[in-house]
């Protein structure tokens, strides 16, 4: 076989969630990403929306079952010998599609080859091949130490810190911001005062966002609170009161990831533009929301295209970005939220 030596290993990634313009939800995903060569495979596939098999949120019993299916501990899914690499996010259905290749050993070495987008039992490699992407030939101590890992660690199969503390004077647009974080699958609880709340419920929460009237005095108090117990997490200071807008400033800050792992990783809003960097080409959307003078919330999608990596600077509509307003930028694992600089 004359696959080139490529470095193996994992890291988390997620598939952000959020309440879309046309009224739509995309489910927030974590899941654990292919690193190869030093940056995520799911990089190299262009625009795809889509997780690994290695998806925190599945039962630790199939969770496990992955990670030894990819050790080749247990017969191939799919024939020809073929595994899942990345699929649907919303349902396990071969069916909506999903990428595969074909994994096998030779001698201590693993190999990845054939890529393919699939979606029925066999793949055409001809009419659906990724000609461009590998094969990979891995470093068989280095494949199982970083598979092995997951099942050695029990944390790794731990749901991570999926859940937002809300605090603000506002109850009904609390609520509305609780309904829609639960929709897409991250926890949600309103509060007034963390003080009293026992350290072991704290440590649940990954991230706690703040209304505009919350002063200066109980914010304070909250992070003491956190702080005591030991937790790190994400604060959030809620830029107005628009649920969609608020939805995509929280994925943002649950998104721990290092930023060489992300592919938008900047958004500058100003003078009638919106300055973006990508790191690997992608789908991106940009979504304006803005406030008039009656507090009405209006929205409107600016710019919906295929860019690639780099700098870009997209021009808005001087109608959609007026007086208050946002740019929200997204693309399938990563969400920017910036205020209109005035």
């Amino acid at each position: 076989m004359s696959a080139a030596y490529v470095s193996f290993g994992l890291a988390p990634a997620m598939r952000a969630g959020g309440v879309l313009a046309d009224g739509g939800y995309q489910v927030h995903r974590d899941f654990v990403d292919f690193i190869v060569d030093g940056r995520p495979l799911l990089f190299q596939l262009s625009d795809l929306d889509a997780v690994s098999p290695l998806a925190s949120d599945v039962p630790p019993a199939i969770f496990t079952a992955q990670v030894r299916s990819l050790l080749l501990e247990s017969e191939a899914p799919l024939p020809d010998g073929r595994y899942v690499v990345y699929g649907c996010p919303e349902c396990e259905d071969l069916a909506c599609g999903a990428v595969t290749a074909v994994i096998e050993r030779d001698g201590d070495d693993y190999i990845w080859r054939d890529f393919a987008w699939q979606s029925e039992d066999h793949a055409d490699l001809e009419l659906n091949g990724y000609h461009g992407i590998g094969p990979f030939r891995f470093h068989g101590d280095e494949y199982r130490a970083a598979l092995g890992a997951l099942l050695d660690d029990a944390d790794a199969q731990a749901q991570p810190r999926r859940r937002v503390l809300l605090i603000g004077a506002r109850v009904a647009l609390l609520a509305k911001l609780a309904a829609a974080l639960r929709t897409i699958g991250i926890g949600a609880d309103i509060t007034q005062d963390a003080t009293g709340v026992p350290e072991e419920e704290l440590r649940a929460y990954g991230a706690v966002a703040f209304g505009r009237a919350i002063g200066e005095a109980q914010r304070a108090a909250v992070r003491r609170a956190f702080e005591r117990a030991r937790v790190d997490v994400a604060y959030v200071d809620g830029l107005a009161p628009i649920v969609p807008l608020l939805v995509a400033q929280i994925e943002h800050a649950l998104d721990r990831r290092p930023v060489a792992q992300r592919r938008l990783t900047r958004l500058v809003a100003a003078d009638g533009e919106a300055g973006i960097e990508v790191t690997s080409p992608c789908r991106v959307r940009l979504t304006a929301y803005r406030l008039d003078r009656l507090y009405r919330t209006h929205t409107r999608e600016v710019f919906d295209g295929i860019l690639e990596a780099g700098l870009h600077r997209i021009a808005l509509d001087a109608k959609a970005v007026k007086g208050e307003s946002f740019v929200v930028a997204r693309t399938s694992g990563s969400v920017l939220v910036e205020a209109m600089a005035r």
